[in-house]
């Protein structure tokens, strides 16, 4: 038994039936090396010899009576691995788009909380004898780090590697209700002795952040609730849809190095340049740049528990400047800010003061805002989230087919039905768009402009770059390969 924590429990409190809170992916393999051929069989089999590693794909929630303290988790007595991983068919001609059509309709249903909070689909009938995988699990299960670290238990450097038996599941007992309202009430009492301190620490950060808005050498970060509205910052409906796009890596880093700028700083100023067009060619817009919300990784190097440990900073995207490369410079200087005030406010203050979420009046809270279609009456607080996830550039394995693509998808928020999601994985990066079916009904169009925006990018670049890249690429690799878990070494 284990007791979720507060910002873990609070995308359970903001779920409603129109804001679903997974984070999804959707990955395309190539069976060719699968020992013996591909079958269904072999992917579910796969999936039992693993499923006990990997912790929240056993456990399910349950609430504490009267809702007085977040849920735990338990393991589930009743784990049916035939509920959560299914198959499915293309429909004709098995390509990238037909692959996304499917990821959005599994994007579009809620999970069921009476279960471990995810499902595995597998899409039979791509093109070139290919197969896709789209999985989704509750965002209170797992972040962007933790999503990567599944990478460990389910992905192989070589094909065809064994696996030992799994061991005997040992069905934990649940427990009684009194026992839960005892275990929330002791909870409780020391969770709350870390409340004037933390008033008085929240109290310095926003002092600290105060001071460094008002020194000029300081660089400074976008501010919430300052975006225009685009036709994606509304109330959500319940449907989704899912584009898929895919540029080089090499491409990336070559603006990079052009403008003394980040990796991340080119994927901001590409998904700008790309929202630009999409907005340009519906006539829509606005005279102010857009702004986007980062999730930021604050989990330490040493942290291989689930669940969640992020924090969040705004930046602008610099929408409302012609040259892409005044642009990039633009987003370059704001993210410098925003990386400056994420700091000077704290990496853990996030996750403090979820702590202290109120079940009952947060999923009230939520489902009014929902109900009310109350992102519609004010500024939109942000027009997008975009997340970078840094991935291995060497080839993996899944059941011993191997890894061609990797695109994530993470979830859209009230007010705001646009999430851009990157992963960096052999050589490519991989981008997935997830909309509000309603308000973005063509998202393919946006996809489309991805490659356009890059190469506006690479058009400032200058041939004599690429001579110094060669020592740059190797450095990335080794600082790709520390960072990776030690199995996939």
């Amino acid at each position: 038994m284990e007791r979720l924590s507060g910002l873990d429990a609070t995308f359970l409190y903001l779920e409603t039936p129109t804001h679903h809170m997974h984070v999804a992916a959707t990955m395309v393999i190539d069976p060719v090396t699968m020992p013996g051929g591909y079958s269904f069989d072999k992917i579910k089999d796969f999936m039992g010899a693993r499923v006990h590693l990997v912790p929240p794909f056993t456990r399910r929630v349950m609430e504490v009576p009267f809702r007085i303290h977040h849920p735990i988790w338990v393991e589930d007595p009743d784990f049916d691995l035939d509920y959560h991983v299914r198959r499915i068919a293309a429909p004709s001609p098995g390509g990238r788009r037909e692959l996304g059509e499917i990821a959005g309709q599994v994007a579009s249903t809620q999970l069921d909380r009476s279960r471990p909070l995810w499902e595995l689909w597998v899409v039979e009938g791509l093109k070139q004898g290919r197969v896709g995988i789209v999985t989704k699990v509750h965002h209170s299960a797992i972040d962007g780090a933790s999503g990567a670290e599944l990478m460990v238990h389910l992905f192989d450097l070589e094909p065809g590697m064994a696996d030992p038996p799994p061991p005997e599941r040992e069905p934990e007992r649940i427990p009684t209700g009194i026992e839960l309202l005892g275990h929330a009430a002791v909870s409780r009492a020391r969770r709350n002795l870390g409340f004037l301190p933390l008033i008085g620490s929240t109290l310095q950060s926003v002092g600290r952040v105060a001071q460094g808005r008002r020194a000029p050498e300081h660089h400074v970060g976008a501010k919430p609730l300052s975006a225009p509205r685009t036709p994606w910052n509304a109330a959500l409906g319940p449907h989704r849809q899912v584009g898929l796009a895919r540029v080089s890596l090499a491409d990336v880093k070559a603006v990079k190095d052009r403008f003394a700028v980040t990796v991340n700083d080119v994927v901001l100023g590409l998904v700008g340049g790309t929202l630009r067009r999409y907005l340009e060619s519906h006539g829509g817009l606005p005279d102010e740049s857009l702004l986007a919300v980062c999730p930021v990784s604050v989990r330490s190097a040493d942290d291989t528990s689930g669940g969640n440990r992020v924090s969040a900073m705004f930046t602008s995207l610099a929408t409302d400047i012609d040259d892409p490369g005044a642009r990039l410079a633009a987003i370059h200087e704001v993210t410098q800010g925003a990386k400056e005030e994420h700091d000077a406010v704290g990496p853990g203050m996030l996750q403090s003061w979820a702590e202290f979420a109120g079940p009952n009046l947060s999923n009230l809270a939520a489902r009014l805002y929902s109900s009310l279609d109350l992102a519609d009456s004010h500024r939109p607080i942000h027009n997008v989230i975009i997340s970078n996830v840094p991935g291995p550039d060497f080839p993996l394995y899944y059941a011993g087919a191997e890894l061609v693509a990797a695109y994530p998808m993470g979830p859209v928020m009230e007010g705001a039905g646009l999430n851009v999601t990157v992963m960096s994985y052999q050589g490519n990066i991989d981008i997935g768009f997830m909309v509000d079916e309603d308000l973005v009904p063509d998202v393919w169009a946006m996809a489309d402009a991805v490659e356009p925006a890059l190469e506006e990018l690479l058009a400032a670049v200058p041939a004599q770059v690429a001579a110094g890249q060669d020592e740059d690429e190797d450095a990335t690799i080794e600082m790709t390969m520390r960072a990776m878990p030690a199995r996939l070494r």
